[in-house]
């Protein structure tokens, strides 16, 4: 009889946060760049403004990943190490980032 050994899981792990403020702003803003290390982030939406976040080089508010209400929070996917853009609709407050290396 066969026998049936599963892979071994490496969990990623982090010990590192590096914190970010982004201004709100009514055009296209990176709000992450690009990073391969990047084990994880979070973005927190300080503004009375809707934020619209999207994976790449630019967002819209018609062309977004997520809608992040005033003071609303959002965790990227794990393992996305690539660039998040975002703009709000109006330009008040910022964007509290951490990034996990």
């Amino acid at each position: 009889m066969a026998l049936f050994n599963p892979p071994v899981i490496i969990e990623s792990t982090s010990d590192t946060a590096t914190p970010t403020t982004v201004p709100a702003s009514t055009t296209s803003e990176t709000i992450l760049a690009a990073n391969s290390n990047r084990k994880g982030a979070t973005i927190w939406n300080e503004s009375t403004a809707t934020l619209y976040l999207e994976f790449g080089a630019a967002a819209a508010a018609n062309a977004f990943i997520v809608k992040l209400n005033p003071k609303g929070y959002y965790e990227v996917p794990f393992h996305y190490t690539g660039v998040i853009s975002g703009l709000w609709s109006a330009a008040n407050g910022n964007a509290l980032v951490r990034e996990l290396i």
